[in-house]
């Protein structure tokens, strides 16, 4: 069984409603927005940092915010942040850059990674993220991302992630 077909799995058998979307290959928020018009909900990106400690640290967030990286390891408890490697991508959450996505924690040890959703997506009706590939959006529920992350051994921290004004 893929870890695609382990997610789909799971969530049914968590009960999580979810739709399904194929499209085109995204790599980036700005060309999400080409598929993201057409469906409904809140549109995601998603950080995958290291801190000064070695960490790692998937950081999901509205598509349009612009996080504060500096004032980002306050509200997450953390010290200095950068991104990751893509190589630490792959070996940690098992997947590539261009489709991350908080249901790639399926594919992380317990504690390798520590998933934060921010507050507004985590209490949201419908937020769309990856299906741990960046040819396809699943829309489901804020919640219902954090059953299915505590169902696989993840405890996510849902604290308000701190932007910066628009450009």
């Amino acid at each position: 069984m893929t870890s695609e077909e382990r997610l789909h799995a799971d969530l049914v058998a968590l009960g999580i409603l979810y739709e399904r979307h194929e499209h085109i290959a995204v790599f980036t928020v700005e060309e999400s927005r080409l598929v993201d018009a057409d469906i409904p909900g809140a549109h995601t990106k998603n950080l995958f940092l290291k801190d000064v400690g070695g960490d790692f640290w998937l950081v999901t967030v509205p598509a349009e915010a612009r996080v504060d990286l500096k004032a980002l390891p306050q509200a997450i408890g953390c010290k200095r942040v950068s991104f990751g490697k893509a190589e630490d991508m792959e070996r940690l959450i098992g997947i590539a850059p261009g489709s991350v996505t908080p249901l790639a924690m399926i594919n992380a040890a317990p504690g390798s990674v520590t998933v934060v959703i921010d507050a507004g997506l985590a209490a949201a009706e419908r937020v769309n993220v990856h299906p741990l590939r960046n040819t396809g959006t699943i829309g489901l529920r804020g919640g219902d991302i954090l059953r299915a992350l505590e169902f696989w051994g993840h405890r996510p921290m849902t604290p308000p992630i701190p932007t910066k004004p628009p450009e």
